[in-house]
């Protein structure tokens, strides 16, 4: 072969080397990402992987390398995720609880469950015994209650999440929080809570028409005894008038003994003046009362002798 021949090759040599290079690459490494984790087996021994980056292996069969998500999960339960628990009193609530949880240890997570779908049915069932035990140990009106201060669910969801710790422990999952998403009642519970509440509610409505209806006695109590001081005051205070009144009378009874014809010409007055209080047109005998003052020399009636 010519030099010429030979240059004339190297380009599609060169590309043939990358693509093989590309291919090495590919068959003797592996990357992870910031989120992931993994576990490399060499003939069925695992060994844990955890920082990102691009790392070589040695390929299959030698060597197989299985992925994992490193970041929190929430996971709610599978069959029975909102199923009948007691409570420590007999009843019966339906309850749904959430568990976040995240891959700790790769390699005891990849030995026991070798993948998340196994992972999580047994983290299924753990999940159901600790929640039917915690809730077992509290009382009806400690789950359901309108009085905030009775409830217990964040010592029960700490309750919970302890024993989860306890059941995962050295199997690779940490278990961050929990958390009740759900709590309701059957039919027949139900009925009676609400009939409970509605008794519950009547009595404190019972108890502030009471505190209302003494106040009421309260205020006509006080009502009706300051009426009283007050009639009381007021007929004093008429007596008091009608004795000034009395004492003027009196004086004039005294002056009426002394000149009865006085006494008499001044009530013809005041009946005359009474009569003719408006335009009236009368004809009358002057000798009768009062109109006799209106004959001559009447002036000198109620004059003193």
């Amino acid at each position: 072969m010519s030099s010429g021949n030979f240059f004339k090759h190297v380009p599609t040599l060169l590309l043939g080397l990358a693509v093989a290079a590309i291919l090495l690459i590919a068959v003797f490494s592996f990357q992870l990402n910031q989120t992931e984790t993994a576990v490399v087996t060499t003939f069925g021994r695992p060994a844990q992987v955890t920082e990102p980056g691009l790392h070589f292996r040695w390929p299959f069969p030698f060597q197989r390398i299985y992925r994992f998500d490193k970041r929190i999960r929430s996971f709610e339960g599978g069959a029975g995720k909102l199923e009948e628990t007691t409570t420590s009193d007999g009843h019966n609530i339906l309850v749904g609880i959430y568990v976040d949880f995240k891959i700790g240890d790769v390699e005891k997570f990849f030995v026991t469950f070798e993948n998340i779908t196994n992972a999580e049915d047994q983290l299924n069932s753990w999940m159901r015994s600790a929640k039917n035990a915690a809730f077992g140990q509290y009382r009806f009106n400690q789950i359901v209650n309108t009085d905030p201060k009775q409830m217990k669910l964040t010592e029960i969801q700490n309750l919970i999440r302890e024993e989860l710790v306890r059941k995962t422990a050295g199997y690779g999952l940490d278990i961050k929080r929990v958390g009740i998403n759900t709590i309701n009642v059957p039919k027949t519970v139900s009925e009676k809570v609400f009939a409970r509440m509605i008794a519950e509610r009547k009595l404190v409505a019972d108890k502030y028409i009471a505190e209302g209806n003494s106040e009421a006695r309260k205020i006509r109590i006080e009502a009706d005894s300051a009426r009283t001081i007050r009639l009381a005051d007021a007929e004093a205070k008429a007596k008091e008038i009608r004795a000034e009144g009395d004492v003027e009378a009196a004086k004039s009874y005294e002056i009426f003994q002394k000149n009865p014809e006085l006494a008499k010409f001044l009530r013809k007055l005041d009946s005359l003046r009474e009569i003719m209080r408006g335009r009236t047109t009368v004809v009358l005998d002057t000798n009768t009362a009062p109109f006799d003052l209106l004959k001559p020399g009447a002036e000198n009636l109620g004059a003193t002798k």
